[in-house]
């Protein structure tokens, strides 16, 4: 009877030792999925160092270039079993705009964002306006299907800078007079690196950056064409931060509109009403 029992334990306790380690295998054997093993080794962000550059070739409009932004990342994706698609890369808002263009004692033009401006939202899209969220779809993005086999690594890239056009005279007179003044220009944005999951929405936020662009341009009407702007501030610009923190993604970053079809060109004369030059394309 003894050795009827001790036999039972033997083999009650070999059944036992198979069954936990058939878990522990099955555990450490068990495949990471994308968000488990997505991995960014590297994110760099600047912006280049040359002053904005003026541009007084035309006698309707004074032209200049900012520096770029830009912002670059290094992703490995390890093989994952499931079957999905995610697309990682960079997404943009605008989060701040004031965009100044003065005219003497006649009063000012300004580009604005009449939601951003009211406080009635937190951003709003940089996208292209036509790949949204994404800032882009060449370098700004990579696409990977799974299931994979093999490592995936990549990079993912964008710059962004701004080259507009600022009438000498007055927007709202038929004349090309040249009575503008002075430029301001002041606006911050964040990008992030992301991740999204194309058959759920899974959003992953893998890296957030700060930056900010500022400008001030005074301008005599008076001198000779070519001899009229000069960039008073900044010499270079603020370098952008790359957060320890990630911020979360506010809704309108992902939706429509985009900053350039939401934004309105005003007249604010220094007397009056204010009139709508250019209203909003969205």
């Amino acid at each position: 009877m003894r050795l009827f029992y001790r036999d039972n334990w033997k083999i009650l306790w070999h059944i036992c030792l198979f069954n936990a380690m058939g878990c522990v295998q099955s555990i450490r054997c068990k495949p990471k999925g994308f968000r488990e093993s997505i991995k960014v080794f590297e994110v760099t962000s600047s912006i280049d160092s040359k002053p904005t550059s003026i541009d007084e070739s035309s006698s309707v409009v004074l032209r200049y270039r900012t520096p770029h932004f830009r912002a670059s990342a290094r992703v490995l994706v390890p093989p994952f079993a499931c079957k999905e698609t995610w697309i990682v890369g960079w997404i943009q808002a605008c989060n701040h705009m004031e965009f100044h263009n003065k005219y003497g004692k006649k009063g000012m033009s300004s580009w604005e964002l009449p939601d951003l401006r009211d406080d009635k939202i937190q951003a709003i899209s940089d996208s292209d306006g036509v790949n949204y969220p994404w800032y882009g779809n060449t370098t700004e993005t990579c696409t990977i299907v799974g299931p994979t086999k093999k490592e995936s690594r990549f990079t993912v890239s964008m710059n962004d800078n701004f080259y507009p056009s600022v009438t000498w005279g007055v927007p709202v007179s038929n004349s090309n007079l040249p009575q503008l003044t002075s430029i301001r220009r002041d606006q911050s944005f964040t990008t992030w690196l992301v991740a999204i999951n194309q058959g759920t929405g899974e959003t992953l936020v893998l890296q957030t950056i700060r930056w900010r662009m500022r400008l001030h341009i005074e301008i005599n009407p008076d001198n000779p064409l070519g001899q009229r702007a000069k960039l008073t501030e900044p010499a270079s610009q603020d370098q952008p931060q790359i957060l320890a923190k990630n911020e979360p993604i506010p809704p309108q970053a992902m939706v429509k509109p985009n900053a350039n079809d939401a934004q309105v060109l005003m007249w604010r004369p220094a007397t009056g009403d204010p009139i709508v030059v250019i209203p909003p394309k969205y």
